[in-house]
């Protein structure tokens, strides 16, 4: 069974349990409901536990609250702000859509023509397809869309290519660097732990160098080059995560199927990455983000044409005002690819910052 077999069953479980969960809390509060009746259980341990998750509601709501703000702005309107001289308020003030209707843009399917020749009788048949129009913003009184559809396109273009960049170079170095023994070993570990803790100030103070050196290759508005750049900011601390999560892959495993004789390829591919799912899946998100949320590098080597998602954001801001309607509404649909993809990914995260030693 593959890696991608397996996380996807392991997904699919997941998504079932959670369509499934409020039918296991109904069937549990009755249970419990039919212990207190019957003596079994006592009233002061289901107390205890509405007490515990209402103070931890408690808790989620005032996390949230930023976030449900930013909403409240988004939904006020064009003329939206995030505060008023009149107080805060809780609800906005004649709810619109219009905000998020401008940052979505019109989606439609454009019409194309094919043309089938049949070479025995030399005759071309055309067909042309219509244009499908799913959303027009104009109806909805909305001129001049965002663009989101353009940074979310260039964002994907240097996320991908990040991920993929990354991960070809993270999965072989941690397994060499667990597993392995080579001359200066202990000196690379030293460089990579090195890395994690000053990787991110030396690429902010270097920029200026790198956008020289960039500029001379003629790839400053380059965005695999960006890519690049990402990829190999984040190797050192992906590497050394993925590493420490891997020494703890019982080695008999891997004798195992080297008795059995798999070769090494097979040996990584079937026996250590499977059991590094939870460790894969959180280098993998971590990588993601690199890529997908990197505002300082991104505004200084990228032109116009090919700004990613938080350039793209900055770009809202004018030098006299803020559209906070609509700047909050770009915030949301662009925070929102990630909250997704760490709801799904959670128990993984968790599971490989947990058993690699770095949980809070």
């Amino acid at each position: 069974m593959s890696l991608v077999t397996r996380i996807g069953r392991r997904l699919k479980g997941d998504a079932r349990s959670l369509a499934l969960r409020p039918l296991a809390a109904a069937r549990d509060a009755a249970y419990t409901v039919q212990g207190v009746r019957r003596g079994k259980i006592s009233p002061l341990e289901p107390l205890k536990t509405v007490g515990a998750t209402l103070g931890a509601l408690l808790v989620v709501l005032l996390l949230l609250f930023p976030i449900y703000w930013i909403l409240t702005a988004a939904l006020s309107g064009s003329g939206g702000s995030i505060y008023s001289s009149g107080g805060l308020a809780l609800l906005p003030k004649n709810p619109s859509l219009q905000p998020f209707l401008w940052v979505v843009g019109d989606l439609v399917v454009p019409a194309y023509t094919v043309s089938l020749n049949v070479p025995v009788s030399d005759l071309a048949i055309v067909v042309d397809t219509p244009e499908l129009v799913v959303l027009d913003v104009s109806q909805y009184g909305v001129e001049n869309p965002s663009g989101f559809k353009g940074f979310l396109w260039n964002s994907l273009t240097v996320a991908i290519p990040t991920v993929v960049i990354a991960m070809t170079l993270v999965v072989p170095a941690a397994y060499a660097l667990s597993r392995r023994e080579f001359i200066l070993r202990r000196k690379v570990l030293f460089v990579y732990v090195l890395m994690t803790q000053v990787g991110g100030g030396l690429g902010v103070a270097l920029l200026i160098g790198l956008y020289t050196v960039y500029v001379q290759f003629g790839i400053n508005d380059s965005k695999l080059a960006l890519a690049v750049y990402y990829a190999a900011t984040a190797v050192p601390f992906n590497t050394w995560l993925l590493k420490t999560y891997m020494d703890g892959i019982p080695v008999s495993y891997e004798e195992a199927a080297v008795v059995d004789g798999a070769p090494p390829w097979r040996v990584l591919t079937e026996v250590i990455l499977p059991l590094s799912a939870a460790g894969l899946a959180t280098v993998f998100v971590f990588t993601f983000l690199t890529g997908w949320t990197e505002f300082v590098v991104a505004q200084t080597l990228l032109g116009t044409e090919n700004y990613t998602l938080p350039v793209g954001l900055y770009s809202l801001i004018s030098e006299y005002s803020i559209p906070w309607a609509r700047f909050s509404a770009f915030a949301l649909t662009f925070a929102t690819p990630i909250m997704l993809v760490y709801l799904f990914a959670q128990r993984y995260i968790e599971g490989g910052l947990s058993f690699s030693g770095m949980e809070g």
